[in-house]
């Protein structure tokens, strides 16, 4: 046989066909896709509020629960642990280093941490995938996907701010779960929608968990003048 020529071979293996239509991107081809980790801090309410919210939205979900979480789910709730792992389409253990999403090549439109704790935070700013959601977390920020982490911790000291600036640097959004006030919440859950929204808004998934300024409500001063249901005009 000459060099530099081949032969083709009777049980020769296939070769990869491209024919197909990609399985990624927002064109219908899939739903959208969401890994979520919740960590120990004090609110999982946050990050179940955050699973039923996508759930009812179509988005599909891979949850990560820490250790901590889980108790802290039973000590804060009334959810069990494994009613939250039921919100989720799919749930890895935080020791499974071998799960889909500690892959790049496994095709996420973004990641959550909600809430996270300072230690969680702190990994993820230094590279440390020593658990699936920091792995997860770093293969977001490698691939240049979104990451939204939901710091829960109060009064923060100089190593978290660092810490927080650091992953602001590198495109993570970072959304502290802050009260407000301008859509009048009469409940604690009112809170806690307004937040799930704002994280949802940062992954550009349209939602009306909360009012918009000056588009769904026109707001103003005083408490006792009617709140209108049309969009703002500017005066």
């Amino acid at each position: 046989m000459p060099t530099g020529q081949f032969t083709a071979v009777a049980d020769e293996e296939p070769r990869m066909s491209f024919d197909h239509p990609p399985s990624a991107g927002h064109d219908g081809s899939r739903p959208r896709r969401i890994v979520v980790g919740i960590t120990g801090a004090t609110g999982p309410i946050l990050g179940i509020r955050f699973l039923e919210a996508l759930g009812a939205l179509g988005v599909e979900s891979h949850l990560v629960l820490s250790d901590w979480a889980e108790r802290t789910i039973k000590l804060e709730t009334s959810y069990s642990v494994p009613e939250v792992r039921g919100l989720a389409g799919t749930f890895y253990p935080n020791g499974n280093l071998a799960a889909p999403i500690s892959s790049g090549s496994f095709l996420a439109d973004g990641m959550v941490i909600i809430p996270c704790s300072m230690h969680t935070l702190a990994a993820v700013a230094h590279g440390l995938g020593d658990k699936l959601i920091t792995r997860a977390a770093d293969v977001t920020l490698k691939e240049r996907r979104k990451l939204v982490v939901v710091p829960r911790e109060t009064p923060l000291n100089a190593i978290h701010l660092r810490n927080m600036l650091t992953l602001s640097e590198m495109g993570a959004a970072v959304v502290p779960p802050m009260l407000a006030f301008y859509h009048h919440p009469e409940t604690c859950d009112d809170f806690i929608r307004h937040i799930v929204a704002r994280v949802l808004d940062q992954l550009g998934i349209e939602n009306d968990l909360t009012i918009q300024w000056g588009t769904t409500r026109h707001l103003h001063a005083d408490p006792n003048r009617p709140r209108s249901t049309t969009a703002a005009v500017a005066g």
